[in-house]
């Protein structure tokens, strides 16, 4: 996986668990991200939801950089089972998302 480290994603999956009180952090975190950073983070959700395979992870990628229309903040906030679309996305991508959230605790 290139662009975003496993550690921002499973803080992004930490905070979108506990969205009601934390989604000013959540929010400004993936703002404070660069476009490449955001772009994967969507990529990621995508593949979690099975919207893309993991073998089309640059198209992912490229689709997510050429259809941001909205911030991604946003976009992510809006998006249901957030959380476990981003885990499964890592776990596809041969990535364990529980060892990277128990690693923030």
């Amino acid at each position: 996986m290139e662009h975003i480290s496993a550690n921002k994603v499973a803080a992004v999956i930490v905070m979108a668990r506990e969205l009601d009180r934390a989604e000013g952090e959540m929010r400004g975190f993936v703002d404070r991200m660069d476009e490449e950073e955001q772009a994967a983070l969507v990529a990621i959700m995508w593949i979690g939801r099975g919207a893309f395979e993991v073998d089309e992870w640059d198209e992912a990628f490229r689709t997510a950089i050429s259809e941001a229309t909205t911030p991604t903040a946003d976009y992510l906030i809006g998006t249901p089972h957030l959380a476990d679309n981003l885990e499964a996305g890592l776990d596809a991508l041969g990535i364990s998302a529980i060892d990277e959230e128990n690693k923030l605790m």
